[in-house]
């Protein structure tokens, strides 16, 4: 099953959405917002796979779904907690500005609560205000949970996966090293993210969602051009059951808390770092990380970040290269 929230208010409309990507049908019926859906999943989620079947049989009244009047399928949440299970990216960024990396990074996961107040549509525009700011593309697997006990465990944490998606969660990396020098983390340097179009049930997804992790190729193209096309199944240190056992650690999770990946990652055949498209690798999923890859290998970065006028392309093809979540498309301005 396939949802999107069209633009509507603060919170969108809910619809469910055809398999592939054509047609979609009101749900309001059922819950005016995924929010809504989400709070009373296991009475509701029954329904909502009944009007999928109709939409997929053609016997209900639908609509041409179009991207372009898609919201995030949550337009704002409750909580958005973002990890780094991909280590490999992590160990680059810290080598190139010669940081330490602490034993602890490879077996407890690091995480950070961004904003969720309000997040960017999938063809919305990433709204930039001074280019010297360094801003950069993340692009991540995301996953959306039921309610989480305190203290879950990580099959509880992987039962409550109630969605999956992808974001493109906005970094402005030239803020970043004076906020966290200050030892309190993250928060004029992330500024909004923006999700895929449609977020999908995992059994939807059939043998691509196993043990926790998407096993699809996670594309990337800048201004036209292939950037990256990592595999999101491989590499992860941690799977989405260990990082949202993570953050519930400590606290219960509400229904609707979004769960990002951090920055997918590839290692090089070698083990070393990976190498550009053009040269043969999968390339990357942020500026950063080749950024970084020019700082270790030739003594700087030569690779530019974001500017106006650059267009970002995040997107996940199922076996006939036709997108599963939709397609991320954003232009800076």
């Amino acid at each position: 099953m396939k949802l999107a929230s069209l633009k509507h208010g603060r919170d969108g409309k809910l619809v469910v959405v055809s398999n592939d990507l054509a047609w979609c049908a009101d749900a309001g019926h059922i819950a005016p917002t995924l929010q809504a859906a989400l709070d009373d999943w296991d009475r509701l989620e029954p329904d909502l796979r009944n009007l999928a079947t109709d939409l997929e049989h053609e016997v209900i009244p639908r609509d041409r779904f179009h991207e372009h009047a898609a919201a995030a399928p949550l337009p704002r949440a409750y909580q958005w907690a973002d990890g780094s299970a991909y280590v490999n990216h992590v160990a680059l960024v810290r080598q190139a500005r010669a940081a330490e990396m602490p034993d602890s990074f490879w077996h407890d996961p690091l995480m950070y609560q961004g904003g969720s107040d309000g997040f960017l549509g999938p063809r919305d525009a990433i709204p930039l205000a001074d280019e010297s700011w360094g801003c950069d593309l993340e692009a991540e697997v995301v996953v959306v949970t039921g309610d989480v006990p305190l203290g879950a465990s990580r099959d509880e944490a992987l039962a409550a996966v109630r969605l999956v998606g992808l974001t493109n969660d906005v970094s402005l990396r030239n803020l970043i090293p004076g906020e966290l020098s200050k030892g309190f983390g993250f928060f004029q340097s992330k500024p909004a993210s923006a999700f895929s179009p449609v977020f999908v049930t995992p059994d939807a997804l059939g043998d691509w969602w196993r043990d926790g992790k998407l096993h699809r190729k996670l594309n990337v193209d800048l201004n036209g051009q292939p950037f990256g096309r990592a595999e999101a199944g491989e590499d992860m240190n941690f799977d989405f059951s260990t990082l949202v056992a993570h953050a519930a650690k400590t606290r219960r999770l509400g229904a609707g808390t979004i769960v990002g990946s951090g920055t997918v990652s590839n290692r090089g055949p070698d083990g070393g770092p990976g190498k550009p498209i053009a040269e043969g690798g999968v390339g990357y999923s942020c500026l950063a990380e080749v950024r970084t890859i020019e700082t270790i290998t030739g003594g700087q970065a030569v690779t530019p970040f974001l500017k106006k006028g650059d267009t970002v392309r995040i997107w996940a093809e199922d076996d006939r290269h036709h997108p599963i979540f939709g397609v991320i498309e954003q232009t800076v301005e």
